[in-house]
């Protein structure tokens, strides 16, 4: 069985996630315990005027009814500022804010319960428009301190004119990450007065750092244990049930378990922003760029979440991977009584891609030029400067990149309606070849085929300054006759295979095939979010790290001991343990006036090629293939690597094409996967990959994150293909299909 670094090793939880046997945090069960549920605001913006919960304590197996005036502590919580209340107090700032929570001995029980609760509110107008929160002096404030929350320009340079100009607005929905195990977890009253609360979630010490002070309890008494987590993508990055099961496990002295419906779940997590951007991009007339003007705006919806990170990394990455020496952006982050926003993959560099890559079509056009050509000749490389003024020190071969990537084959040209082949049932043409599938929308009639390009340049690991750093502890022993490696850490595993590349790590270090990876908890210091593609670079380090003390130690006594085998040794001298931080090197804050700094440690590159069919008069898109240049550093596992890039690739294909949620004065209109559609396998095209290894020197073995590149520049790829297909600008994604059909005149 392959083993270590560079592997292809199985996951431990694959086959039980593939045949229904894995446990999530929505399957756990303990005896006696209660079921909590939440009542949550129908209005975007009201003010609270009273509540009655008479109703709902009256029911037959209700347990507890709270409101915030049962907060054991600090009432306010939140990722980066704590702007966000447990419980509404006396207002709310989004449709679906918790007001009060349940604990009932069934879930049918705990749901009538928090229905029966009378709230009475004053409905305000909302503040909805992002544009109008962020610059109009007369708007309303959604937070006392007003609407902005952060405003990030970047300067460089002097000169803004040239003799070739493109301008473009850009608009990018509201994305949600759509994961499919709904937010879940167990909260259990401990005996010291505490709690421990098992959850799925992406950080579990930030976790413990917002919940230990709203219970009123030192960290140490709030424990927290990793459950089985059904797809993240930073939308668990925040809190949702956490506080709230873990005071109705307190109040009760019961086990209290939540589980949210999934509308509910499109109510209870950030979304990605969504964003309007304007830009201007100047250049000579062979196509060199002179100067790039921007203005990003990104609705962070009511509460703060990440925006302000996901407004530096807009920033600081708005120009996309191109030499450019003068350069005027100004990133906004404002609040609006819209759904909270916060981390989505790709983290505020999806949207500026998909606007900077628009313009480098354009410009690509009005120069004459390819699109390919166009990205070559201002392609970044070592030793090519950010807008920020960061030196890139590590391989970042983009022009290369582009090359391979254009030299890939095409896909064989679509078969005419009357030729196309037969489907696997036999049962006629295969449908599924055409725009609209199997809805058997169109039989070929006006379908064109266009091709597109998309390159992203995104951050990895946590940016600006921030102590970005996890823990491992390494523990060898004797089990029988042989060794036995336990690794430890906080590290969230939430499908991306980090299981797995924590013991390919400790075999490739120790030599020691039989290796057990612990479930994640706060028992051991903390490993950091498992978001900003940072787990295999961080973690990753910390585990390399402990298995290199551990080894030296191993050394030591075997030198002692020259006549004992390896586990003589250990069965003789005892088990040895290491545990040890690792810290990548230190970034720094964006200058707030010019925006320039140091402010990322590894930068990563993707390139995508999308074939479309579209039938220009019905609207509908058919993806028929999706190629990807993506440069890792080092590989690690190559199925699982080649897994990201397909998801990542999935999401981005879905921002594209479908994924929206729609919100109207603030209200969601579409909270359910009926009406918010993903990618299912028969919208997923077949995909060519050339994974490339330039080590970075700064990485663990040389590594490269590589979850959230591919989500970045397949957007803008397959927006360009259909741009290609139908002649039309298509400023906005997802392209519905009325962007499509509604405007035959303005196609070619």
């Amino acid at each position: 069985m392959p083993s270590g670094i560079g592997e292809s090793v199985p996951r431990p939880d694959g086959s039980l996630k593939v045949s229904g046997e894995f446990a999530y945090s929505s399957d756990l069960w303990l005896e006696g315990m209660l079921w909590g549920a939440t009542l949550r605001s129908p209005h975007p913006s009201a003010w609270i005027r009273s509540m009655d919960v008479g109703p709902a304590l009256a029911m037959p197996g209700v347990f507890a009814v709270l409101t915030h005036e049962d907060v054991p502590g600090e009432r306010f919580y939140g990722l980066e500022h704590r702007d966000q209340p447990v419980l509404a107090i006396d207002q709310v700032r989004y449709q679906g804010e918790p007001v009060a929570i349940v604990a009932a001995d069934h879930p049918e029980t705990a749901r009538r319960a928090a229905a029966a609760i009378v709230v009475d509110y004053e409905v305000r107008t909302a503040v909805t428009d992002p544009r109008r929160a962020a610059f109009d002096p007369s708007c309303p404030a959604v937070h006392p301190g007003g609407n902005l929350v952060r405003h990030q320009p970047v300067r460089v340079g002097s000169t803004f004119a040239a003799e070739v100009v493109v301008t473009g607005e850009y608009e990018v929905g509201m994305q949600d990450q759509a994961f499919l195990g709904p937010e879940s977890g167990l909260a259990v009253p401990a005996e010291d007065g505490g709690v421990d609360l098992f959850v799925a979630t992406q950080w579990l010490h930030v976790d413990q750092g917002q919940v230990a002070p709203c219970l009123g309890l030192p960290p140490e008494r709030v424990r927290l244990t990793l459950a089985g987590v059904g797809g993240a993508f930073g939308a668990r990055e925040d809190l949702s049930m956490q506080v709230h099961a873990s005071m109705l496990a307190l109040r009760t002295g019961r086990p209290v378990k939540m589980v949210y419906g999934r509308e509910e779940s499109f109510f209870g997590h950030v979304h990605r922003h969504p964003a309007r951007m304007r830009y201007e991009h100047g250049a000579t007339a062979d196509g060199r760029l002179v100067y790039v003007r921007a203005e990003i705006l990104l609705d962070g919806g009511a509460y703060c979440s990440s925006t302000l990170a996901v407004v530096g990394n807009a920033a600081s990455l708005g120009v996309g991977p191109y030499e450019v020496d003068n350069v005027w952006i100004d990133a906004y982050g404002v609040y609006t009584n819209n759904p909270p926003c916060g981390a989505m993959r790709g983290f505020g560099a999806v949207q500026a891609c998909y606007a900077y890559e628009s313009q480098m079509d354009r410009l690509a056009a009005a120069c004459g030029l390819s699109p390919v050509e166009i990205r070559v000749r201002n392609a970044v490389s070592q030793g090519s400067r950010l807008a920020t003024g960061q030196l890139i020190d590590s391989p970042a071969p983009l022009a290369e990149m582009l090359t391979e990537l254009a030299a890939m084959p095409l896909p064989p040209d679509a078969p005419s309606t009357d030729a196309l082949p037969t489907d696997p049932a036999g049962a006629g043409p295969d449908l599924r070849l055409l725009p609209g599938g199997v809805a058997q929308a169109t039989r070929g009639e006006g379908v064109r085929r266009g091709v597109g390009y998309g390159v992203g340049i995104k951050n990895i690991c946590f940016s600006e300054g921030f102590d970005d750093y996890s823990t491992a502890r390494v523990r060898i022993e004797a089990a029988g006759d042989e060794p036995h490696v336990l690794v430890r850490t906080a590290a969230a595993e939430v499908g991306q295979g980090l299981v797995t590349v924590q013991a390919q790590i400790a075999r490739t270090e120790l030599g020691v095939e039989r290796v057990t990876v612990a479930p994640a908890d706060t028992g051991v210091g903390s490993a950091g979010s498992s978001s900003a593609s940072r787990q295999s670079y961080v973690t990753g380090g910390a585990v390399r790290a402990a298995c290199v003390a551990v080894r030296e130690r191993l050394g030591t006594l075997r030198a002692a001991h020259p006549e004992l085998s390896l586990v003589e040794v250990l069965e003789r001298c005892g088990p040895v343990e290491e545990t040890r931080e690792f810290r990548h090197r230190p970034t720094f804050p964006m200058d707030p006036v010019t925006g320039q700094g140091n402010s990322h440690t590894q930068l990563a590159l993707c390139v995508h090629r999308a074939v479309v069919d579209v039938d220009v008069d019905l609207g509908l898109v058919r993806v028929v293939e999706l190629a990807a240049v993506q440069d890792v550093g080092k590989i690690l596992n190559p199925l699982a690597l080649e897994g990201q890039i397909h998801g990542g690739s999935a999401q981005g294909l879905g921002l594209a094409l479908m994924e929206e949620i729609q919100v109207r004065e603030g209200k969601v209109l579409n909270p359910s996967f009926t009406d918010y559609l993903i990618p299912t396998i028969l919208d997923m095209p077949p995909m060519r990959l050339s994974i490339l290894e330039n080590p970075d020197p700064h990485a663990p073995y040389g590594l490269r994150g590589a979850g959230e590149p591919p989500t970045l520049s397949s957007t803008p790829a397959v927006a360009a293909a259909v741009r290609a297909a139908t002649g039309l600008d298509l400023p906005r994604v997802p392209i519905r299909p009325e962007d499509i059909a509604l405007v035959p005149a303005s196609r070619p």
